[in-house]
């Protein structure tokens, strides 16, 4: 066992509460919906970026490379100026969703370089121009463009000219749970010396100003660290009711600067402050020299450091701190009664610290909290894969721990208003989320992208944790426990789908996610935890039950669901009523039901396996699943099957008000998806359960028509295999020759999510005088459907392909080496399933990856990112990648779901 792996065993345990510091600071938290108290839901207006730096936020706290308690309490981060910019840099810009010509996007460079699960330690980079920050000129330029054009980017500016910029490491090692070190390294990358002030800050998040029994923190400077007769290190003491008193030390004499986390509403309201040192003093300090802004009396609730450097070109400045539960002027900080050299098999934490906070186990606690870092990936991934593999891999895996966020949401109170501050608009009570009023949420969650979606999202979450249980199995479980608790499950069994509106609905997933961490925790730790997976289940029986219920009312087993996670893949946005009247019946609801009754079915197997009660829902399962099977190949809901026995191809059907029926023919993952409900039952599995082997028999001799759902042609010595799929053998060759062939969906990066014959053949609907047309479109989004910020009409988005990956998986598992397709179509090759499936994996990893010219087909024609040594290693995990180059696009941080390729890179290899 690695000493992460023990910090981990620790954590689980709680003996030691290594996980309670944490990255759990957002990276935006102005523009969210839990900040947004207008009449009409208007959060981006409500509450804009202009206010961010006066005004406190209700919720959550942003900053930039922050940490924080799991309960954001206090916070740490980093603030910036460089002399020029009219902000001070204390949080990412980016455009709302109505600036940016495509949707909300993050106008910044920053990188999660490293982490490890418990935070132990911890490696962030973000890149400041040494030019002012062009913030007018990306609001006014990304305005002027159309959504034919691309976005105009912070580099397009010109601001990284000449290399004129700092590289801003922030690294933070912990020398004991509640002993964290913190290093801050500035490099000069640019031909002159410049100018950097940089402001390490501490603040608590504001609770006292909102009601409730919290009592109010305070910060305060006390007597300075030194070492013999010199000043080593400026003290600030943090006294707060929940973790009591802890202590910043800042290496050297900074100037120490303190205010109160308060808005300073004569700026943002026009009214007269309770006091003249608010949220935004710092800046006003700085930016504008008003030196009264910040308090004298050196107390607050919000401190910095401020340190200012002329860095000279291609040198650096270091700054240490140490945010700490040891008093500095107690024993806790004295030098250990044994003195020694640190060797590699010793812990700093055991040593407590030397004489000097700052001294020689400083530096030595970094140097091996990297080393076991690299010991515990380096035990967990393989080693034969490529330096450039392992980078790609590793900073995956970075991204999303550090993708981790303290998400707080108490529906109620956020539309009842709080006590003291101005009661909400009344409007709010039948707004957005009103029937959702059980939902509090006060907990460390996997955010997609911390900026561009700083909340959590249901089906992306399933997929998160499918990467994180590579690494750390049991936060994995808890984000798959949360989502099923009481106080985020709608009591009448729904998920709730994001923030901006908890009532839409995702794909069902979560069993799917479940039943895989479960997997991977019995390999990657040798033992099943049979618990988690009999606790997920019984909350998923509400779920499944609510879907049922809700999206197939008539029992025809062929369900409707609305976007289902895929925004504008559709002819109509699939959220809102038809233009045309009646409504649709979808292929990738009714499959996404099929592949969540295989997975609940797999899940009562194993159960079963200790506790024969599950025999009976098992079968319940197996038998849902072949209604279902038989619904959407052979008579759908009305008459009309998904299934086009012309075309080979599963599509939605709409049903118009007079009777009509009609398949909207648009080639596309919805009719890929049926692909995704596949499972074979192994006769020995099968032996072991008498009960549901009788029923399950009866069904197969009783229910003929139903009984030709089931795949029997294969045997092994213990009997027939059956193989649980919405597609038959011949259906599956069929659909296979679109998925394969690249002028269909087989891209060199993936699979697209539209195929490519409608570049050429658009699909046009008249209605009512409007048309209606899908257009291949592999880059941005062109219309303005579901917000315009996704795009499902041509990229490659890596959910639905880890699925397809995993699905032609299971197919080779039953069908075997001897079925083989043409792949790719028209190449006279002949593949496995098995073989198809890796060479999908590849083409997606292989988006990251240099190519025999040096270059990422991630980054495109962006020559800084393929060429520059300071650029060229640092990987972005987009949202989505376009279909026929493979350059990312979208938000530029979901390492969310797009950090499966760490999986991928895990299984597959390159």
């Amino acid at each position: 066992m690695t000493p992460e792996e023990k910090r981990l065993d620790e954590s689980h345990q709680r003996t030691r509460h290594w996980k309670r510091w944490g990255p759990y600071v957002a990276e935006r938290q102005w523009g969210t919906v839990r900040e947004d108290y207008s009449p009409h839901g208007t959060a981006w207006e409500y509450f804009p970026h202009d206010h961010a730096r006066s005004r406190a936020y209700r919720w959550g706290e942003d900053g930039i490379g922050g940490i924080s308690d799991r309960h954001q309490r206090v916070c740490f981060a980093l603030a910036l100026w460089n002399g020029r910019d009219p902000i001070l840099k204390e949080r990412l810009f980016g455009l709302t969703g109505n600036e940016g010509n495509h949707g909300e996007d993050v106008k910044e460079y920053y990188f999660y370089l490293d982490s490890t699960p418990t935070h132990s330690y911890m490696k962030y980079l973000y890149k400041y121009p040494q030019a002012a920050y062009p913030y007018a000129q990306l609001v006014e330029e990304n305005r002027r463009r159309k959504r034919r054009d691309p976005e105009y980017e912070l580099l397009d500016t010109g601001v990284f000219n000449d290399d004129r910029y700092f590289d801003v490491f922030m690294e933070y090692a912990k020398a004991a749970p509640e002993d964290i070190l913190i290093k801050i390294t500035a490099w000069n990358r640019g031909p002159e010396e410049a100018q950097l002030d940089l402001l390490p800050t501490m603040w608590f998040r504001n609770i006292w100003s909102f009601g409730g029994k919290h009592g109010h923190p305070k910060l305060w400077r006390i007597k300075d660290y030194s070492v013999g007769d010199r000043p080593a290190a400026a003290v600030v003491a943090a006294q707060e009711s929940r973790y009591g008193t802890r202590w910043l030390l800042a290496e050297g004499a900074p100037e120490m600067l303190f205010t109160e986390n308060e808005t300073n509403f004569q700026r943002v309201f026009n009214f007269p402050n309770a006091t003249p040192y608010v949220k935004d003093s710092f800046h006003d300090f700085l930016v504008h020299g008003a030196r009264g802004a910040v308090n004298p009396a050196q107390t607050g609730t919000k401190c910095a450091a401020h340190y200012r450097a002329r860095i000279a070109p291609g040198a650096s400045v270091t700054l240490r701190l140490r945010l700490t539960n040891n008093d500095p002027h107690t024993d806790g900080l004295q030098a250990p009664a044994q003195t020694g050299a640190l060797n590699v098999n010793a812990d700093p934490a055991r040593h407590a610290q030397t004489a000097n906070p700052f001294g020689e186990e400083f530096e030595k606690t970094f140097d091996l909290r990297r080393e076991e870092a690299d010991q515990f990936y380096s035990h967990r991934f393989p080693q034969e894969r490529s330096g450039d593999a392992r980078n790609v891999l590793r900073q995956a895996l970075a991204g999303m721990l550090w993708s981790k966020q303290c998400y707080h949401y108490d529906v109620r109170t956020w539309l009842e208003g709080d006590p003291g501050q101005p009661p909400p608009p009344p409007e709010r009570k039948k707004g957005r989320n009103h029937d959702w009023t059980h939902l509090y949420n006060a907990d460390v969650l996997s955010m997609p992208d911390k900026w561009e979606y700083p909340w959590y999202a249901a089906w992306d979450l399933a997929f998160h944790t499918i990467a994180l249980a590579l690494v750390d199995p049991d936060f994995a479980k808890e984000q798959l426990i949360l989502l099923l608790r009481e106080w985020y499950m709608h009591p009448n069994g729904q998920l709730p789908a994001y923030e901006w509106a908890f009532g839409d609905v995702n794909p069902p997933v979560h069993a799917w996610a479940a039943w895989r961490v479960y997997k991977i925790e019995k390999r990657v730790r040798g033992r099943a935890d049979r618990s988690f997976l009999e606790r997920v289940f019984h909350k998923l029986l509400l779920n499944f039950t609510w879907w049922v219920n809700r999206k197939d009312p008539d029992g025809m087993n062929v369900f409707q669901g609305g976007f289902l996670g895929l925004d504008n893949i559709g002819v109509f946005d699939r959220s809102q009523p038809l233009p045309t009247g009646g409504h649709l019946e979808q292929s990738d609801g009714t499959s996404w039901m099929g592949m969540y009754c295989l997975n609940m079915l797999a899940i009562a197997l194993e159960l079963a396996r200790e506790d024969p009660a599950y025999e009976d829902v098992a079968s319940k399962f197996f038998e849902h699943f072949v209604h279902i099977a038989h619904a959407i190949n052979v008579h759908g809901a009305e008459g009309l099957a998904l299934w086009d026995e012309e075309d080979g191809f599963y599509y939605d059907a709409i049903h118009l008000p007079n009777g009509e029926q009609h398949y909207l023919k648009v080639r596309s993952m919805v009719g890929l998806i049926p692909l995704f409900a596949v499972e074979t039952l192994e006769p020995e599995t099968i032996a072991r359960l008498p009960g549901f082997q009788r029923r399950m028999q009866w069904f197969l001799d009783n229910m003929p028509d139903f009984a030709s759902h089931v795949d029997s042609s294969q045997m092994s010595p213990n009997g027939p295999r059956r193989l649980l799929s919405l597609v038959d053998r011949k259906q599956l060759v069929r659909i296979l020759g679109y998925m394969v062939d690249k002028e269909e969906f087989f891209s060199p990066h993936g699979i697209r999510a539209l195929s490519k014959f409608h570049a050429a053949h658009p699909y046009i609907l008249a209605v009512n005088g409007s048309e209606y047309r899908v257009d291949y479109e592999p880059a941005e989004s062109q219309s303005g459907t579901f917000g315009g910020n996704s795009n499902w009409r041509g990229p490659v988005w890596f959910p639905t392909n880890f699925l397809m990956i995993e699905s032609l998986q299971k197919f080779h598992h039953y069908y075997g080496d001897g079925f083989k397709v043409e792949c790719p179509s028209g190449s006279g090759q002949q593949m496995s399933l098995w073989d198809v499936s890796a060479e999908i994996s590849r083409s997606l990893e292989h988006i990251f990856l240099r190519d025999g010219n040096g270059r990422r087909p991630l980054y495109g024609s962006l020559e800084k990112f393929q060429k520059d040594p300071w650029w060229r290693d640092l990987i972005l995990f987009y949202e989505y990648f376009h279909g026929d180059t493979g350059a990312g696009l979208g938000a530029s941080h979901q390492t969310g779901w797009t950090g499966l390729v760490a999986k991928l890179l895990e299984q597959t290899g390159e």
